[in-house]
């Protein structure tokens, strides 16, 4: 592939809801541009971009992949995204590394779908231009002006229809271009002059969207805006001026249709990538921080500027080895070459470049600015660095990544699972920054962490294809036990076996000590009724029975032991003796002081749209949860979202993640951390009891 200076680069992430026919319209771009010999289909799992074996068999975008294809003497580089909730991931990264995006949405959907929402707010958040395409024209039930209405009252002026169908459904066969006033009608993919020119049903209609355009046009440019209010007419440069102007703002979307599986549309929407999306640099210098100094520094996109790039996305693979994925933002980046990681401070070796198309990867000697490639076998490079000239750096700001919120917890099935666990996590966990992974010391689970069940699901099939089987449970809830009463009791330990005996006794005084304070022990022993020597011996039994619980198994916490008398023998007196009396003398005080159950309570932050309180709140009140206070909280995109601060016990959240999901079809999110214990009611206490008894628990407990 011959290489390309900035100003012929398009970088174009496609974005929608997941089957609004994202990668059937990428399968066409890439077909219709030359750069395919034949278009795949999803349902045969022959797709440039969905190539992955888990893709393939569940006929949906898991990964963004990259195509690239020559277009009227640019290179336009296009990101196919996944629309599924769970990989909303995919969409942060692909958003960084893009200048333009395109919306699709399928002309049978009844108004904008969450898929569609997240990708339009990242691209805000990164000042894409975008454009709609309103896909799935030729199906049945298919009603463009029905979406564009819905698009228009959610995101106002900036969404303007730039053409209008002929016919929908079986009968669609064209389109009437609202700049030029003038109909198209397709013929094997091709564009050409309307036999009849604008049908006469569609006169109104063309009149109503097209000062619809206009007024976008006009909208971000003060002549064209003083010459509408005016009552002036604007010419059709005039509003393809004020369209252009507007997209490289990313305050207008103009809205085209078609269908991608059969080609209509695909030609007028690679033209307008080509003349109206940004190149690479156009309006504004990459900023970033100098590492060193941390002063803001910028890099111009010019292949003669110090080197500078982004991870977006890192990709491993058992058999392939790890592929990194990066955006070059100035200078050029050659194969046999040292860059700075930032991130680490330490160098890392490029070995061969590569331009992607699907999972073809095509040998190339460098990559310039404005540019995206992929590079093999960085050591310790993961999503989201920033790669640097050595003596020259920059830092870019990191990805903004969303928070992973449903957790598994995960075990290897065999002993030789076990073994491979621990690295096959590790890589993933470098290939995708929306999980993560940790151990929790409380219950010795390991836990897995995504934003949702599907990605899960897949995260798991990945760890079987670096040879890890494992399987996955409900997170143990890391309960704890304490005591109500102050009591006193004794420990006693004695056995003769022939020879030198075992034999030691204490009493001790149990009772509650102050939420939080743990463990508390005083020695108020006096007259040597235990020697000093054993006095330790006493505390390490209490603390290992504590361990063991005295209701369910849990770890008992906040209570204060008073060893206070005892005896022992001059001969079978031990450290061990004394060790069992203390632990002997625990259990039979908190048997009999009022033992309960404690459950975390976790600091939760629920995230939502004002349309969907009603049924949160609802929730949250069956979950036991206080609302400690509400927020107004603004999208980068306009939209207005209430923000829900409440506490909730970690055992009403397990699941809480999908309720939510469920619930606010996709639009809401949280996040939680460990708050305090309190004590658990009386209907918890019991199922953990039963659940611990059913586990082999045995202690008798009485109240």
């Amino acid at each position: 592939m011959k290489r390309y200076a900035a100003e012929q680069l398009r970088n174009v992430a496609i974005v929608a809801h997941g089957g609004a026919g994202k990668t059937s319209l990428m399968e066409a771009l890439l077909y219709v541009a030359g750069a395919t010999e034949r278009q795949g289909r999803v349902e045969d799992g022959n797709t440039v971009s969905d190539y992955d074996p888990e893709e393939i068999r569940r006929k949906m975008s898991i990964h963004a992949a990259i195509a690239s294809a020559e277009w009227d003497g640019a290179k336009i580089n296009f990101i196919d995204v996944p629309g599924y909730a769970d990989f909303v991931g995919e969409v942060a990264g692909a958003v960084r590394a893009a200048d333009g995006a395109i919306f699709v949405a399928a002309a049978q959907s009844g108004g904008v779908d969450v898929g569609f929402e997240v990708a339009w707010e990242y691209a805000v958040k990164e000042s894409l231009a975008r454009a709609v395409f309103i896909n799935k024209m030729d199906k049945e039930n298919a009603d463009f002006f029905r979406v564009v209405d819905k698009l228009r009252a959610r995101y106002g002026k900036v969404i303007a229809a730039a053409e209008i169908p002929i016919g929908s459904g079986a009968t669609f066969h064209g389109v009437v271009d609202l700049i030029h006033l003038k109909a198209y009608t397709f013929f094997e993919g091709e564009k050409i002059d309307h036999p009849d020119g604008i049908p006469d049903d569609l006169t109104d209609v063309v009149q109503q969207y097209r000062e619809q355009l206009i007024e976008s046009a006009a909208e971000f440019n003060d002549e064209l805006l003083e010459k509408y209010l005016s009552g002036e007419e604007l010419t059709n440069e005039e509003i393809e001026r004020g369209l252009h102007d507007g997209m490289s703002l990313g305050k207008v979307a103009p809205v085209l249709c078609g269908a991608a599986t059969k080609d209509m549309g695909v030609r007028v929407l690679l033209d307008l990538i080509r003349s109206e999306f940004p190149k690479p640099g156009e309006h504004a210098p990459r900023h970033g921080a100098d590492p060193r100094t941390e002063q803001e520094i910028v890099r111009q996109c010019k292949d003669e500027e110090p080197f500078s790039a982004q991870v977006f996305k890192t990709v491993s693979d058992p058999y392939v080895g790890k592929l990194t994925y990066f955006r070059v933002y100035s200078g050029l980046l050659k194969s046999d070459s040292s860059v700075l990681n930032v991130r680490t401070g330490h160098e890392e070796r490029i070995g061969q470049l590569f331009m992607l198309r699907g999972k073809q990867q095509i040998p190339v000697t460098e990559i310039a600015a404005g540019d995206v490639g992929a590079v093999g076998k960085l050591a310790e490079t993961r999503t989201s660095d920033t790669l640097a000239d050595k003596a020259k750096p920059i830092r870019f700001d990191p990805i903004e990544f969303p928070q992973p919120m449903f957790t598994v917890a995960v075990s290897a099935k065999t002993k030789a699972d076990e073994d491979k666990l621990g690295t096959a996590l590790h890589r993933l966990e470098e290939e995708n920054p929306t999980f993560s992974l940790r151990r929790d010391a409380e219950t010795g689970q390991t836990l897995l962490t995504g934003v949702g069940e599907a990605q899960i699901d897949i995260l798991v099939d990945r760890l079987k294809r670096f040879g890890a089987q494992v399987q996955t449970s409900t997170p143990r809830v890391p309960y704890r036990e304490t005591v109500q009463a102050k009591v006193k009791a004794e420990g006693k330990h004695k056995k003769q076996t022939g020879g030198r005996g075992q034999f030691g006794d204490c009493w001790i005084e149990l009772e509650p000590a102050e939420r939080g304070a743990g463990f508390v022990f005083v020695d108020a022993v006096v007259g040597g009724a235990i020697p000093r020597q054993y006095i330790p011996a006493v505390k390490n039994g209490i603390c290992e029975a504590m361990a063991r619980g005295i209701i369910a198994g849990n770890p008992v916490v906040d209570v204060k032991a008073t060893v206070y008398d005892g005896k022992f023998h001059d001969v079978d007196s031990s450290e061990a003796a004394f060790k069992i009396a203390g632990s002997l003398a625990f259990q039979n005080a908190a048997t009999i002081a009022k033992p309960v159950l404690l459950e975390p309570v976790m600091k939760v932050s629920v995230t939502v749209p004002e349309a969907y309180m009603g049924d949160v709140m609802g929730d949250l009140n069956t979950r036991r949860g206080r609302v400690l206070g509400m927020e107004r909280v603004e999208g980068a995109d306009g939209s207005v979202r209430q923000r829900v601060n409440a506490s909730i016990p970690q055992g009403e959240l397990l699941s809480y993640a999908i309720e939510l999901r469920s619930l606010t079809h996709g639009r809401g999110s949280y996040t939680a951390e460990f708050s305090h214990y309190e004590e658990a009611p009386q209907h918890v206490e019991q199922e953990v009891v039963k659940e611990a008894v059913k586990n082999g628990f045995s202690i008798h407990v009485e109240h």
